[in-house]
């Protein structure tokens, strides 16, 4: 006690250089004569008035005193000492004014504090709330303050109204029985009203939640609000505060089922909610919806893309983002199909088609069927899955393979020029580096079809400072690993041998294994040196490892086996798609890897393509082709190796000098997509064939630049200057300067008005500019930015319209983009309270 009054004191004089202290109750003598104070002179006033004011006013104007009285405060008319008090301060020793002055509050509060003295009964609080209270606050501004520490709220209002709805979420009213029980509840529901227009005679929490939701929706899609405006901007901030996820997630569950949205969203069309993101409900109706519109093609691709786009702002976005990619990427698709045309003239016209854009519509299909699976949502994309499946097999892959077959019949000798035969990479490619006499590693990936590799190069040219182009080649026959793989070694001669192995013989030697390998990259160019290694073993290599190898050699080849691995195993053939993702993350990694030990040029290629069916291979798909020959070999799929093969109407037989080959191994491929019969082996991927996603082969070469050529899109304000505000709400909008590209890269940014002051007056929204679209009337975003009740404050000044940049991964903005505007609201008809 005797530390609480010294502290008090201390308090009262350092405003004040003569305090009074009435001890009415005659409780304080002892404590007073104990008291040591520096710089204080005590004396008692007993009796002694006109001495008192002698000394402490014309004697010692200058020193400080504490003038104690033994008994109540005399009435003014008999207080001698009247004209000194009013002109100082007074100290008073009962428990409130203990607290008022452990606040460093003035005597003004005495009635607030004496009115919720449960609330200061507790150390911890009193303590909590000193750190809070500021000397220029009000009366309510105290008692916020008060809210705030009995919600374990750290901030305003909001902040108090986010805590006991968290609490709320979990089952529990701790903070609102405090709140009761220390006198705030009146004030509570009275700042509900005031802020939020929250009205009822039964006021809750559970009930606000309620009145809440239902307010935001309705005015979401349309109807009228029940709360103010400021209640759907405070609901916003909620819904999109990390910390109150949990929170928001349970009790917007909760009020759904409480409001009957279900029924409500069946009445609705799905173009009506697409800003609509308070009900994870809501998502799941959005996405029936677009999976039967896009399912029997009613809606324009553009406009799904655009509503894909907007729902990437849904609070549930992240839940439903492969279903939401699948759509999109099954709408694309479509799109792609309805503009396609599969005539060639040629092989080489052919190919050359098929790396300019038909790969796209493999590429389409590989991301639905992809986002699909991992969705685990196949019943709810059975509509759509069946439209792209029977679409990308009979109308694509099975159309472009017959008119591509024609011209393999008619082929004498399998080469399409001027496209680039595989067999000529080393002496094209490798040693198109080799002749500057420059470093190269290259990457060789199974199975890594041309449209994975086209989705590759996509990413490496978005990571600063890297170039990155892709070319096709020409792939041998049959496209299987075995020849692939001997076709990028330097070569002169190629043959199959003959016994049921299909080992390949690159210039009489054997090019099975990685040691083999090596032992042909040596007989490349005179003089350089070569090697080979696993992927998985150059991503175990330490950072001085790496960098020895680089340096130790002139050319690195690197081979990595992820899709094929997948893909050519009947129980994993359906995960084939994951493998090619997976395959471009790691390829990446590779590239990073290799750069980092000062490899600047590295080329990524594979052995051969494939081609995969989703749905299981209908007995129409299988080749009904009889295999005859005097000598079978090796049987696969998609190819046959023997002697003395026959060709039929099913099979295009090639001799080894037509297939550019030594030996005397002949081949069978099967035409057009058809699969041979084969037990015990999957069907769905293959390879082998002669089909355009087996035979041309990706060559993805990359080079590490000295200087950033990354940029983030500009943005811009339309039509901002000298605007004014008039209303509760303003519509802007933000225009995308440029498209969006591998180089120039989307920017995010957070949009919001401010006082001069820098005072947030408005809700603030997340904006992504990511638009690709040539057209600039697609890359323009209307916004709408509900004004706070505290705008008023400053109506008739200018304020700030103000995009902001995240800086890195930091929680700091910087500033990227202001408009002024004036504020000159007229304020009879915003607010219904």
């Amino acid at each position: 006690m005797q530390d609480r009054i010294a502290k008090g004191l201390a308090a009262q004089f350092d405003k004040h250089r003569i305090v009074f202290w009435y001890d009415p109750s005659h409780e304080f003598r002892q404590t007073f004569e104990a008291l040591t104070l520096d710089g204080v002179e005590k004396i008692e006033v007993a009796n002694t008035e006109f001495a008192v004011k002698h000394r402490v006013l014309r004697e010692e104007p200058k020193r400080r005193f504490l003038l104690y009285r033994d008994g109540p405060r005399p009435a003014d008319i008999d207080n001698w000492l009247l004209d000194i008090e009013l002109a100082h301060g007074v100290f008073k020793s009962d428990q409130v004014a203990i607290w008022l002055a452990d606040l460093g509050l003035p005597i003004s509060f005495e009635d607030s504090v004496r009115e919720h003295q449960e609330f200061f009964r507790s150390g911890r609080r009193l303590e909590k709330l000193k750190v809070a209270v500021r000397g220029d606050d009000t009366k309510a501004k105290l008692r916020l303050r008060m809210l705030s520490v009995c919600a374990g709220a750290d901030g305003d209002f909001d902040t108090v109204v986010e805590a006991l709805l968290g609490e709320l979420a979990v089952g529990k009213d701790d903070s609102l029985r405090l709140i009761d029980r220390v006198g705030l509840s009146g004030f509570l529901w009275d700042q509900m009203q005031r802020l939020f227009g929250y009205r009822t005679e039964n006021a809750s929490v559970g009930d606000f939640a309620i009145t809440l939701f239902k307010s935001c929706y309705q005015s979401a899609v349309g109807g009228d609000a029940i709360l103010a405006p400021e209640a759907l901007v405070f609901f916003r901030r909620w819904k999109n505060n990390r910390n109150a996820e949990e929170a928001f997630a349970t009790l917007s569950a909760e009020n759904a089922e409480a409001l009957g949205l279900a029924r409500d969203l069946a009445k609705r069309d799905f173009r009506a909610l697409i800003d609509v993101d308070y009900f994870e409900e809501v998502d799941r109706a959005i996405i029936r919806a677009l999976v039967h519109e896009v399912g029997s093609q009613t809606v324009a691709q553009g406009e799904v893309l655009n509503w894909l786009r907007q729902r990437r702002q849904s609070r549930w976005y992240g839940a439903y983002r492969d279903l939401y990619e699948a759509i999109g990427f099954a709408a694309e698709f479509q799109q792609a199909m309805a503009h396609v045309t599969l005539g060639m003239t040629s092989l080489a016209e052919g190919v050359e088609r098929y790396a300019k854009s038909w790969f796209r519509i493999d590429q389409l299909y590989r991301k639905f069927i992809w986002r699909m699976q991992k969705s685990g949502q196949a019943t709810l994309m059975r509509e759509l899955f069946e439209q792209v499946e029977n679409h990308y097999v009979n109308t694509y892959l099975l159309r472009l393979n017959e008119a591509w077959q024609a011209h393999v019949d008619g082929a004498e000798i399998w080469s399409a020029p001027p496209i680039p035969a595989q067999r000529t990479f080393y002496k094209e490619h490798v040693g198109e580096f080799r002749r500057r006499d420059q470093k190269v590693c290259v990457i060789i990936s199974d199975a890594l079809r041309y449209e994975v590799a086209e989705e590759l190069r996509g990413r490496i040219l978005s990571l600063d400072r890297y170039e990155a182009n892709i070319d096709p080649m020409f792939g041998c026959l049959p496209s299987y690993t075995q020849l692939g793989m001997a076709a990028l070694l330097p070569n002169g001669e190629l043959q199959i041998v003959d016994n049921d192995s299909g080992t390949v013989l690159v210039n009489g030697q054997s090019s099975q294994g990685i040691e083999n390998r090596k032992k042909i990259l040596a007989t490349g160019r005179t003089g350089d040196r070569t090697t080979a290694v696993k992927a998985e073993d150059l991503m175990a290599l330490d950072k001085d490892e790496a960098r020895a190898l680089v340096r130790d050699h002139d050319v690195v080849y690197v081979y990595h086996n992820l899709i094929d691995a997948i893909g050519d195993k009947r129980d994993s053939e359906e995960r084939v798609f994951e493998a090619a993702e997976d395959t471009i993350e790691e390829i990446v990694r590779i590239v990073k890897k290799l750069n980092g030990a000062n490899a600047n040029n590295m080329i990524v290629t594979s052995d051969h393509g494939f081609i995969y069916q989703h749905r299981p291979i209908e007995e129409s798909d299988f080749s009904s082709a009889q295999v005859e020959g005097d000598v079978i070999l090796f049987r696969d799929r998609r190819f046959i190796l023997g002697h003395g093969l026959k060709a039929n109407h099913g099979l295009r037989r090639f001799t080894p000098e037509q297939a550019g080959l030594e030996g005397s191994v002949e081949l069978l491929i099967p035409k057009s997509i058809n699969r041979l019969r084969r037990q015990g082996s999957g069907s769905r991927f293959v390879h082998g064939g002669a089909t355009l996603q087996e035979v041309v082969v990706p060559v993805v070469k990359i080079n590490k630049k000295r200087q950033s050529d990354t940029t983030a899109v500009e943005v811009e304000i339309i039509g901002c200057s000298n605007q004014l505000i008039t209303s509760s709400q303003i519509s802007v909008r933000f225009y995308q300067v440029e498209a969006v590209t591998e180089k120039t890269q989307a920017r995010t940014l957070r949009a919001g008005i401010y006082a001069q002051s820098g005072e947030l007056i408005s809700d603030t929204h997340e904006l992504v500019f990511d638009f690709r679209s040539e057209n600039a009337r697609e890359r323009e975003v209307p916004v709408r930015f509900l004004l706070l009740r505290r705008a008023d404050e400053f109506n008739g000044q200018e304020v700030l319209l103000k995009l902001e940049e995240r800086h890195g991964d930091t929680s700091h903005f910087r500033e990227y983009r202001t408009a002024r505007y004036t504020l000159r609201r007229s304020f009879s008809s915003d607010f219904d309270f």
